[in-house]
């Protein structure tokens, strides 16, 4: 583990390569999972703030959900997560005409209707956050449906803190990103 200010870095964020293949998962860590996507407690408040203009995006399946009993639960650990439909779905799921998902909060932030983009935990995957009383742990997430981004990162060579560098510096800041790379770049010359 590497130290950066408040956080420990696993050494699989620097060395592991990782670029998202949507061609060829099509979005299943939206639908594949054994919960939906963790939830900060601050990100229920910005997502129900912006309900009006997420739901204009939604699927009638995931309106009916978020009808019947709303867009978040606490899973067995007891952690915020968002509702998931029967079939597996993320309640924000919304297939395009190939098949691959996408999600209405971004779909709402994309089109200029919201300022919230998506929940921190699917923004910065396949980097899972851990918090602890001292140290928030940033922990790569090694996953088989993934398998694609892999070799797709390892053929292009894209570490994956760098594959989430927009993601990190909303997390963390840009002076904490900076001194992530130059952590990066010491150890990668050890």
């Amino acid at each position: 583990m590497l130290a950066i200010q408040n956080a420990l870095i696993s050494e699989d964020v620097l060395e592991k390569e990782f670029v998202c293949h949507l061609d060829k998962c099509k979005g299943a860590c939206c639908v594949i999972g054994d919960a939906g996507a963790p939830l900060a407690e601050n990100e229920i408040g910005e997502i129900e703030k912006h309900l009006p203009e997420i739901k204009k995006h939604m699927n009638e399946a995931g309106l009916d959900m978020l009808e019947g009993i709303g867009f978040w639960e606490k899973d067995e650990q007891g952690d915020l997560v968002t509702t998931c439909l029967p079939s597996g779905e993320c309640v924000f799921v919304k297939y395009d005409n190939e098949g691959v998902t996408s999600c209405a909060i971004q779909l709402a932030y994309r089109a200029g209707e919201i300022d919230f983009e998506k929940p921190i935990s699917c923004h910065l995957y396949p980097i899972r956050l851990k918090e602890s009383e001292e140290f928030t742990l940033v922990n790569y997430h090694e996953w088989s449906l993934c398998k694609a981004a892999c070799s797709l990162g390892t053929k292009l060579k894209v570490p994956v803190y760098r594959f989430l560098e927009q993601p990190l510096v909303r997390r963390f800041g840009r002076e904490w990103y900076d001194e992530l790379c130059e952590v990066a770049d010491a150890y990668k010359k050890r």
